[in-house]
């Protein structure tokens, strides 16, 4: 039995999402959602919730190439403890030190340099965090 989750890349001005099945181990964007400082606009996320139902959420955790934090990681850990707290889902942490690099590689192969647009780049970035978290989690 397959599980829904919803992976999110935060960002202080704006949140990458995108949606997957554990069955298919593949993932899609979804819009991304404009954030102030850092803070989303939870309402759209909890619609986002209801609409896709996900037994789970994964976030993408920032750090440094050599596994170091930085000043993003500590506010993207408390972005998912809020989703925690707010929604009561299982929220999991994702290493994403790679990600983002590799969105702007998939952008540009699809479409070269007009189609990296920042909401683009969010969403197939928390597809990435999101597969990279299913084949991590696919021998369980």
């Amino acid at each position: 039995m397959g599980i829904t989750v919803l992976a999110f890349d935060f960002g202080t001005k704006s949140i990458g999402c995108a949606v997957g099945q554990s069955i298919t181990g593949t993932a899609q964007a979804l819009t991304a959602f404009k954030a102030q400082d850092g803070i989303p606009n939870w309402d759209a996320i909890e619609k986002l919730l209801k609409e896709w139902q996900p037994d789970r959420l994964v976030v993408g955790l920032p750090l440094n190439m050599d596994g170091t934090e930085q000043a993003l990681t500590l506010r993207a850990q408390k972005f998912a403890n809020r989703l925690h707290g707010r929604f009561g889902l299982p929220v999991e942490l994702q290493d994403e030190r790679l990600t983002t690099v590799d969105a702007r590689a998939e952008i540009f192969q699809r479409g070269g340099f007009r189609a990296l647009d920042k909401g683009k780049v969010d969403g197939i970035s928390a597809c990435l965090i999101l597969e990279s978290w299913f084949e991590l989690h696919s021998a369980e």
